[in-house]
């Protein structure tokens, strides 16, 4: 679990195939106090530390998380927000977050509004019952609060310590981000959607 509140960025210094998956060697400031096992978001995908040599650590992404994520784009050079696991005694300033993505949104527009930069992102009609005024959502590990929602867009408000100290500043328009709906809305989507016996196609992947 995790909050979305971004603890440090990474930046990807090295890829490598393995079959049909990608080895991504990640240096941040936080690599070196990184232990095997442990999980940490990496712009909102869950994965499993399993190396740390320095300021580096190394992590896997298998065919199916790079099919349904961003990571498939990533390069050398690539910044990336970084959040280790939640603490259960600590606050949680985002909200609950699994790190695990539910699919991809498309930046259609970055603006600068007195200092602070207003995003809007298109995501698939599929998604439109996820997506609420004022409601919680999670775009490359961040939690945010969204507004101006219409069938297949909405907008998030990013401050101008946010934008400084997370990829967010580097996101351009037509690019692609990982995006994790409110986990509370999901449990509710689904309920419904059983109750009215359709089926629900905005499930996780």
């Amino acid at each position: 679990m995790f909050t979305g509140i971004i603890e440090q960025t990474g930046i990807i210094r090295t890829i490598e195939m393995d079959g049909t998956n990608l080895v991504f060697w990640v240096e941040s400031f936080i690599s070196n106090e990184l232990k095997p096992d442990q999980s940490v978001s990496h712009n909102g995908v869950c994965l499993t530390i399993e190396k740390v040599s320095g300021t580096l650590h190394r992590v896997t992404a298998i065919s199916e998380t790079l099919q349904k994520t961003t990571l498939k784009n990533w390069k050398t050079g690539t910044t990336v927000n970084l959040e280790r696991c939640m603490q259960l005694n600590g606050r949680l300033d985002g909200h609950i977050v699994q790190g695990h993505v539910d699919g991809i949104a498309i930046c259609t527009s970055k603006i600068e509004v007195q200092g602070s930069w207003e995003f809007i992102f298109e995501v698939d009609h599929k998604f439109a019952g996820l997506v609420i005024e004022k409601g919680s959502i999670t775009l490359n590990g961040i939690s945010l609060t969204i507004y101006h929602v219409t069938p297949n867009s909405f907008s998030v408000a990013i401050i101008p310590y946010t934008f400084l100290h997370t990829s967010m500043q580097y996101i351009q328009t037509g690019e692609e981000v990982n995006i994790e709906f409110d986990m509370i809305g999901k449990y509710v989507n689904r309920y419904m959607q059983i109750n009215n016996g359709t089926t629900d196609t905005s499930q996780s992947k």
